[in-house]
């Protein structure tokens, strides 16, 4: 049935080919050779299987066989040659095709990203590849040890797990600056839960962020900028959670919206711990584990590997120092966004 299906133009002239070789002996020559790689990439580019393609050579060949005395490895070397030079015109053309859908797929994500293209003209490329743009999306961001593209094992890896977990759901899988991306429609938190449980192992334990589901065209970007900005408060808070939330992570874009108020909040409170032997930093990672504990000396004391007494002792001392008691809740909130902030800022190793 398929052989019926194709088209007799893909097959010209190649009786009168195989017919000619088979009389003389000779070779294929290279216009004849050209002219089979041409007609494999038309059959490529009019979306033709290879299978039957070549199954229509072979019977073609069956039709055409020299009926006049010859030896017959002429005519199955013709065969060969013409069925070859056709693959490698079909080949070509489906490499071309797969560059050319892989051009047009990351400058459909780089626009999409960087919201540099016509937001109505986005939504309709957008189709192409699955996403409607008129619904809210959310973007999970992974971040591993080494850089991924595309092509890399990883994001294929992923991309296997998730479309045998969800199948054909809408969602988008890339790579962007080195980091793999994943967008899906706003209402389906699993997809994004489950890829980041993938992305995690598969990254030997990157992290991952997962931003907010936001309306629109234009969501997607918001969402995969919430997604990098809770990557870089991460590493900038040490936090060790190997999943976060940007919903989880409001609270910072706010203490530092205003970073000069942020910077004299630092300054004024923690300031005095620098005239401390040893400078602030150890005063400062005793606040950080104290207030990381829940309050709790015993546990703090754990983290720092010191013991409860030492860890006390230090707790005086900030407060000497400092005129502000970590144990009492008026001192404490001023305190810890002092904290905060200093992370943030990285003090007291940058001036602010």
């Amino acid at each position: 049935m398929a052989e019926r299906e194709i088209p007799e133009q893909y097959l010209s002239g190649y009786a009168e080919i195989l017919a000619e070789v088979s009389a003389t002996g000779r070779r294929l020559t290279r216009d004849e050779l050209a002219s089979r790689r041409a007609l494999g990439e038309l059959a490529a580019e009019a979306g033709h299987g290879l299978r039957a393609l070549v199954s229509a050579h072979l019977t073609a060949a069956r039709t055409a066989w020299p009926r006049t005395p010859g030896p017959a490895d002429d005519a199955l070397a013709a065969v060969h040659q013409a069925v070859d030079a056709f693959a490698e015109g079909y080949e070509r053309a489906q490499l071309l095709a797969v560059r050319q859908e892989e051009a047009a797929r990351r400058e459909f994500i780089d626009d999409l990203l960087y919201g540099r293209s016509d937001l109505g003209r986005l939504a309709e490329r957008a189709e192409r590849f699955g996403l409607r743009l008129s619904h809210a999306h959310a973007v999970a961001v992974a971040q591993g040890p080494d850089a991924y593209d595309e092509g890399a094992p990883v994001p294929r890896q992923v991309e296997r797990a998730l479309i045998a977990r969800f199948g054909d759901r809408s969602v988008l899988l890339t790579t962007k600056d080195g980091r793999l991306l994943c967008i899906a429609p706003g209402n389906q938190d699993e997809v994004l839960t489950y890829f980041a449980k993938q992305a995690h192992a598969a990254t030997d334990g990157g992290r991952v962020a997962i931003g907010r589901p936001q309306p629109g065209p234009g969501g997607v970007v918001q969402s995969y900028e919430e997604a990098l900005n809770a990557l870089e408060l991460a590493e900038r808070l040490g936090l060790d959670e190997p999943v976060l939330h940007a919903a989880d992570l409001l609270v910072y874009p706010v203490l530092t919206r205003d970073r000069q108020a942020m910077a004299d909040l630092v300054v004024v409170t923690l300031g005095p711990l620098t005239t401390a032997r040893g400078g602030a930093q150890p005063l400062l990672d005793t606040l950080t584990a104290y207030f990381d504990s829940g309050c709790v000396a015993a546990e703090a004391a754990r983290r720092l590997t010191l013991s409860v007494r030492a860890l006390t002792y230090r707790l005086e001392r900030i407060r000497k120092l400092t005129g502000a008691n970590p144990a009492d809740p008026a001192h404490r909130y001023m305190l810890q966004t002092a904290v905060i902030g200093a992370r943030l800022l990285d003090w007291p190793a940058q001036e602010i």
